[in-house]
């Protein structure tokens, strides 16, 4: 996999992804753009997010909503590396099986989120979860 990311002016770059996609960072702390912490976030979010759903439906759940909401705590001082992230996932759909939820959510974390299993490596990375 590679990537590129070009200056632009100020702080402001854009990033290309080898599949052809691109996005702005901005690291004036997100005033213009997603800063590239947020978007580290964002990153687990969505990964982990794959992960639930892809996972509920294999089980044979009715899923129809996923909303991964990400919660972090930095550093005081430079470098400001996140030192504890939080996902919670609020899951619908209908007739959801509880075990299963729980099952898929930590297993996303803890086996097959390829973002979330690299940033454990020096973060303190939880969940929780609920059935909306």
């Amino acid at each position: 996999m590679q990537a590129t990311v070009s200056w632009v002016d100020g702080l402001k770059f854009i990033g290309e992804s080898q599949s052809g996609h691109s996005v702005v960072l901005d690291g004036n702390g997100g005033k213009s753009a997603p800063s590239p912490m947020e978007m580290v976030l964002i990153a687990a979010g969505g990964c982990s997010s794959v992960d639930v759903v892809d996972g509920l439906k294999s089980a044979g759940q009715s899923v129809t909503g996923c909303v991964a909401k990400l919660s972090s705590e930095r550093r005081d001082v430079a470098p400001k590396y996140f030192t504890s992230i939080n996902i919670h996932f609020e899951v619908s759909g209908t007739d959801l099986d509880p075990e299963l939820v729980a099952q898929v959510t930590a297993d996303s974390l803890q086996k097959y989120c390829s973002v979330c299993l690299m940033l454990d490596k020096g973060v303190e990375m939880t969940h929780t979860w609920e059935i909306a």
